[in-house]
């Protein structure tokens, strides 16, 4: 029965975490923010969800990215938190992107957000 509640939640992350990763590509600060927790931190600063919609939005004018390539990905031991780490390709160079998201329900939402100049 467990493995029932399990396995949607699963794609459920699975497919945001693409919806995600296409929206790093494209800097997609719309798409990007629907995943966003009522605070994030962004580079060890916290922000409530419409201060790190700005906040990354400044990022993405400052560094139009290219592409974004999915290097790493894991979920917690209990299940209920996962992460990717990625390079994004942008006009001003590389950056190495990490992702962390909580399950909120079964909506795995965003809860700190780097980049790391390469």
């Amino acid at each position: 029965m467990l493995l029932l509640l399990i396995v949607p939640c699963l794609a459920a992350t699975s497919q945001n975490m693409d919806s995600i990763s296409k929206a790093l590509s494209r800097g997609d600060v719309e798409s990007l923010s629907t995943y966003f927790d009522e605070n994030v931190e962004i580079d060890d600063d916290f922000y409530d969800k419409s201060e790190a919609k700005a906040v990354v939005k400044k990022f993405f004018s400052k560094n139009p990215p290219k592409s974004f390539s999915l290097i790493h990905q894991g979920t917690s031991k209990d299940k209920d938190s996962k992460y990717f780490i990625g390079n994004l390709n942008a006009a001003s160079g590389t950056f190495r992107v990490y992702v962390y998201m909580k399950l909120s329900g079964s909506q795995p939402l965003i809860q700190e957000l780097r980049f790391d100049k390469e």
